[in-house]
């Protein structure tokens, strides 16, 4: 493969993150906007966006299958045309039905998406370059969380449409298909190389895979049910405004940012296995410092702690899983981020029933208890993990 290529690939992963970041990120944005444009109340408003959520997930979960039978490149292309009808439905389409399928066309072309961009990093880069560049990737997702906010408020004080925050996320979708065009994507199923359809068939994933997939689904759940729930116990049990609570979730939101840059790089020197052991150890510890302390001012230095230090978990979950195989396998790694996509999808199906019950200061001790279970199972990976064997531990 040309070094040109190589990056060309590379930032089709690295915007693919950008376009599912931006999507769910601005949901909260736009959606009142969006119950005032069809005449309904927020509540009932919010439930169509499931339909954004499941859409992903699907897709995701399918595309274990499709990339081996439809050629990566047409899949982007098709995406596009997809993306740019869906696009033209919520500009066009005067309709709650309507709206439904373009949110849950644009989940699809966006899990398809994400899942080949982690594909073809784990594809292009060996060993510990390869987390580092994964947890590159992934920072894509938080820019683009950090950037669409301004643009969709912009857009909106500006008393514009809704529907134009949508076409602007397009953009990056353009991007994505005018690079793709240009680009030369590895080939996969019957008419893959020899040399690495042998192997990977016959190639037992172990136990290891399963203690990761189980790994990223609790640390998925627990972060979205640690930071949804944030701004409600801040506000009912500490007596902080709703601005100031807002503040927590930026903080950690900010350092998580920095901790992905800073990781990426980090990443390279460590043995990942240990790497994931400490962090999510630490990690453990310091939600539950957040959850035990009811001091405003230790709050913000303990959510930023935690934000910096949960920035390389997942990413090192999923390069991890990636190196429990001689050839990096496309279906195990989709098989990972379908578990962690599962987390997204069951977030507020788990913790909504526990914050009416027993409110949302429980909630936050149940995403503890998440993180933990996060801790333990990746102890458990050390009994089992092949990444040595297989000759990762020491790639650069």
């Amino acid at each position: 493969m040309t070094n040109q290529n190589r990056i060309l690939l590379t930032w089709i992963s690295f915007l693919s993150y950008a376009l599912t970041g931006s999507l769910i990120i601005v949901t909260g944005i736009v959606m009142g906007d969006i119950a005032k444009y069809f005449d309904l109340p927020i509540s009932s408003m919010s439930n169509t966006f499931t339909f954004l959520n499941t859409g992903i997930l699907i897709s995701i979960f399918l595309n274990v299958w499709l990339m081996e039978i439809v050629p990566l490149k047409r899949q982007l292309i098709f995406g596009f045309i997809l993306m740019l009808l869906a696009i033209l439905g919520l500009i066009f389409g005067h309709n709650l039905a309507i709206f439904s399928g373009c949110m849950f066309v644009l989940g699809v072309v966006s899990g398809i998406t994400m899942s080949i961009g982690t594909y073809l990093i784990t594809h292009i880069y060996d060993g510990k370059q390869r987390g580092s560049r994964l947890l590159f990737t992934d920072s894509f997702f938080s820019m683009a969380g950090m950037i669409f906010p301004v643009i969709s408020a912009a857009v909106l004080a500006h008393h514009m449409q809704w529907y134009w925050v949508y076409a602007a996320i397009g953009v990056i979708y353009l991007a994505i298909f005018l690079l793709a065009l240009i680009s030369t994507f590895p080939v996969l199923g019957k008419d893959a190389p020899q040399e690495t359809t042998t192997n990977e068939p016959k190639e037992k994933w172990g136990l290891g895979v399963l203690f990761l997939a189980i790994a990223a689904l609790c640390y998925i759940l627990g972060q979205l049910g640690f930071i949804s729930w944030i701004p409600e116990y801040a506000t009912q049990k500490l007596g902080l405004s709703i601005s100031d609570a807002s503040q927590l979730v930026s903080y950690f939101w900010g350092a998580y940012m920095i901790g992905m840059w800073i990781f990426s790089v980090l990443l390279k020197k460590f043995d990942l296995h240990y790497f994931v052991v400490v962090l999510s150890g630490l990690a453990t510890v310091l939600m539950y410092l957040f959850n035990k302390d009811t001091d405003p001012h230790n709050l913000i230095y303990i959510i930023s702690a935690l934000g910096f230090i949960s920035s390389a978990i997942y990413t090192t979950i999923i390069t991890l899983g990636s190196q429990q195989t001689k050839v990096s396998s496309p279906k195990l790694v989709n098989f990972i981020l379908l578990c962690g996509t599962i987390g997204t999808m069951l977030t507020f199906v788990v913790t909504s029933p526990i914050v009416k019950n027993y409110g949302a200061h429980a909630a936050l001790v149940t995403a503890n208890g998440l993180y933990a279970a996060v801790f333990v199972m990746c102890i458990l990976v050390g009994f089992v993990t092949k990444h040595r064997i297989n000759g990762h531990a020491d790639s650069h």
